[in-house]
């Protein structure tokens, strides 16, 4: 039983929904989202590391402002902050579950899941967001909850994703040797990554994706 391993944006995701609604609504959210909630439990681990992050010496709430304001500039380099990443994910819940936005997700990839699960493909997701992000944006599909479909959700707390010691990582936790695992993904270096660890590869090549010529492309998951 072989197992497959997808990228989110640009693959089973368009990146514009990332970027032009999730990313939007948590800057925009974020000064008063961390203001109202820094007192919990869980936002003050993320603040305590962030506070680390930016060396500084300890975490108090007078230096929220210092750091609404890093987190805001994070956001705008994108810059791939585990504990940025975790805060995101809380402030998505929130919008999802208020009904603000759906997640976007091509209209290929149920039918792809649907076959793979029937063939009992082992699926796993390997992406820059958090696992509570990943699992929201399933969750919250317009084709409903798609969790069920996925054994397996990793973030960069695995590793970096062009890095190809994270797909050794994987590839043990995901129970397989890596020759018997197939990573999706529209970006060539984490591609490069992975097939150094001997993954097979696939590039996705959506609208706005420019196509490599190191591994084999396709533009649909009905063609695997």
């Amino acid at each position: 039983m072989p197992a497959i391993l997808l990228d989110i944006e640009g693959t089973t995701t368009d990146i514009s929904f990332v970027h032009q609604t999730l990313f939007p609504y948590s800057r925009d959210g974020m000064d008063r989202f961390i203001r109202t909630n820094y007192q919990q439990p869980i936002m003050q681990e993320y603040l305590r590391q962030i506070a680390e992050d930016i060396h500084l010496q300890s975490f108090s709430h007078h230096q929220l402002d210092l750091i609404i304001s890093q987190l805001i500039q994070w956001i705008d380099n994108d810059v791939k902050n585990s504990s940025l990443k975790g805060i995101q994910g809380l402030q998505w819940e929130q919008g999802y579950s208020e009904g603000t936005y759906q997640s976007h997700i091509y209209e290929d990839v149920l039918p792809a899941l649907k076959k793979w699960k029937e063939e009992n493909y082992s699926i796993g997701i390997f992406s820059s967001g958090s696992i509570k992000a990943q699992k929201l944006l399933f969750r919250y599909s317009k084709y409903g909850d798609l969790r069920m479909f996925f054994n397996h959700f990793f973030d960069t707390k695995t590793g970096p994703k062009k890095e190809p010691d994270s797909y050794l990582t994987i590839a043990k936790a995901m129970g397989y040797p890596p020759n018997q695992i197939h990573f999706f993904s529209d970006v060539t270096e984490e591609l490069d990554a992975a097939k150094k660890t001997g993954y097979q590869t696939t590039q996705m090549v959506r609208d706005g994706t420019v196509a490599g010529t190191a591994h084999p492309t396709v533009g649909t998951f009905l063609t695997t």
